[in-house]
């Protein structure tokens, strides 16, 4: 599985003649309404073996949770359920806030 830092996401996130990819935050409802990068499905960890049918295996997916171990599980479900271009956001929203966006709230 891939891992990518919160620069290199936001540079993908900005190219307008890259497809963005499917983000997909996997931390609980409390911490999705907390904080979380702008167009992320929110479909918590504890729930996402029964979202899989819900997501497209073919689309790049990009898993994100708090500091990027939970992420990082599911996205090895993902693969283990056929899913080829899974990405971890290494740090998660943590990274993304120190490194990005200093405005986003913390916990």
């Amino acid at each position: 599985m891939i891992q990518l830092r919160p620069a290199e996401l936001k540079a993908w996130l900005d190219d307008p003649l890259r497809p963005a990819p499917l983000l997909l935050d996997v931390r609980e409802d409390w911490e999705y309404e907390r904080c979380h990068l702008d167009g992320a499905l929110p479909r918590p960890m504890s729930g996402i073996q029964s979202s899989l049918g819900e997501l497209d295996p073919e689309r790049e997916t990009v898993v994100i949770c708090h500091h990027g171990v939970r992420s990082f599980h599911v996205g090895r479900l993902l693969e283990h359920n056929g899913f080829r271009h899974v990405i971890n956001l290494a740090g998660g929203v943590a990274a993304w806030a120190k490194e990005v966006d200093r405005t986003m709230p913390t916990y």
